[in-house]
């Protein structure tokens, strides 16, 4: 876990990197009119490309308030949703921890640890995911999953031509973020009633599932014409049975994040479209939200905010608006 320099060195940190966590021993329990604020940041899921994003940009915001300091921590599935139930209460039991922000890996299971977090008198902010009920006064700092999935959808449809035999490969069903997604798919294929849906599995955010369930699809459908991905692994995993089926290129897939190998695989034409999120800006909104709410300086907004979307395809994505979307910085923040 990083730790943050003492305000003193605040400034000569960010001449020096652009921008970092600035790391500083806790000096006692977060308080109200500019004391120490000490933040859980949970996503997920670690060790994913998208994830990582999400945490530079969550330590960016920390970095432009005195005396703020993230803890960053998260499980390494997106389907261990008892796993992050048990963090996020270890986290709540924390004195020193007066804010949590964190994306639910189950909209329903999370959201009773949202109400009893509050009730402690955590701050609660949530990012990419919120749970089943939201409360009114707990933002989400998310993409417009619906209206993102509907345009890449669009997008599927164009490359097919308007025909075509599709399949959707699903992530974890039960999260908001799964069924929004969804959701936006189901609208778009009922505009282009020349797509047809021919299979629909879950990769449960898992490579190697998304791998197998997309080379059963390949067995049960010889003639598949588009794949609708999503997230990463799931893109991941399916543009990997499309190359081993030799099929590159011939398969149209469209899907979510923007990993190196999601990239990689756009430039060599096996993934034709990727949704691109903006994870560093939900980081770095969330935090700021709850250090706003923490210390009384501004209460933020109360509903969701979209944090925006863009469709990336190989033709636009050396675009100097793609590339910045990509590679963030918090010199140079995409926010």
């Amino acid at each position: 876990m990083r730790k943050v320099l003492t305000a003193a060195l605040m400034a000569l940190s960010v001449l020096a990197a652009g921008c970092s966590v600035h790391v500083r021993e806790p000096s006692g329990a977060a308080g109200q009119g500019g004391g120490p604020v000490k933040i859980a940041v949970v996503p997920k899921a670690i060790g994913f490309d998208f994830w990582e994003k999400v945490r530079l940009g969550a330590e960016c915001a920390a970095s432009k308030h005195p005396d703020v300091e993230v803890h960053w921590d998260g499980v390494s599935s997106e389907s261990d949703v008892s796993g992050q139930q048990s963090l996020l209460q270890d986290l709540m039991s924390q004195s020193n921890i007066s804010g949590l922000v964190y994306a639910a890996t189950d909209a329903k299971a999370l959201a009773e640890l949202t109400k009893t977090a509050q009730q402690q008198g955590k701050v609660v902010v949530n990012m990419d995911s919120g749970t089943d009920p939201q409360p009114e006064d707990v933002p989400v700092f998310a993409t417009d999953n619906v209206s993102a999935a509907e345009q890449a959808t669009d997008l599927l449809a164009e490359q097919l031509g308007g025909q075509g035999k599709v399949a959707l490969i699903e992530f974890q069903p039960g999260t908001s973020t799964n069924e929004t997604r969804a959701e936006g798919f189901r609208k778009g294929m009922a505009k282009h009633p020349g797509l047809q849906l021919v299979a629909q599995q879950s990769s449960d955010s898992d490579f190697n599932k998304a791998l197998q369930v997309t080379q059963d699809i390949l067995t049960a459908n010889p003639d598949l014409n588009g794949i609708y991905a999503g997230n990463e692994p799931s893109v991941l995993g399916a543009a990997e049975a499309v190359r081993q089926a030799g099929k590159a290129g011939q398969i149209k897939i469209i899907g979510w994040d923007t990993s190196e190998g999601e990239v990689q695989a756009l430039r060599e034409g096996v993934i034709t479209g990727l949704i691109a999120q903006n994870p560093f800006k939900m980081g770095y909104e969330a935090v700021n939200a709850a250090v706003g709410k923490i210390r009384g300086s501004a209460n933020g907004p109360d509903a969701n905010t979209d944090t925006g979307a863009a469709l990336i395809t190989k033709e636009n994505l050396d675009s100097p608006e793609i590339q910045k979307l990509l590679n963030p910085s918090c010199a140079n923040p995409p926010v």
